[in-house]
C-alpha cells in the first residue's frame, strides 16, 4: 500500500516541490524568510506568497540573484524553475 502510493508520480512530484521548499530560507535569507514563502509551481515558475507588496517588490528586484542561489538546490532535485513571481494576495498567516 505504501510502497503503491511513494511510486505513484503525482507523490513523488509533491515530495519533491515539499523538498525545494525547505530551501527557500537558505536561499531568500533571514529577514525574507519571515516574510515570504512558496505558496505553489505553475510549470516552470514558482509561486511565492509574500507579507505585503513591499516584500514583493524588494524580493522582485533580487529575483535573478535569487534564482542563481537556487540552482544547486534545482539540480540536486532534478526539477526546473525558470521564473519567480511574487505575489502578496496569497499570503496566509
Amino acid at each position: 500500500m505504501i510502497e503503491e502510493l511513494l511510486e505513484k508520480k503525482e507523490f513523488k512530484k509533491a515530495m519533491t516541490r515539499s523538498n525545494l521548499y525547505k530551501f527557500w530560507k537558505k536561499v531568500a535569507g533571514a529577514k525574507f524568510a519571515e516574510k515570504s514563502k512558496p505558496y505553489s509551481m505553475i510549470g516552470g515558475v514558482m509561486v511565492i506568497a509574500c507579507e505585503n507588496a513591499i516584500v514583493a517588490q524588494e524580493l522582485m528586484l533580487k529575483k535573478t540573484q535569487l534564482l542563481v542561489k537556487f540552482q544547486p538546490y534545482l539540480e540536486s532535485l532534478k526539477i526546473k524553475v525558470s521564473d519567480l513571481r511574487f505575489d502578496a494576495k496569497k499570503w496566509e498567516k
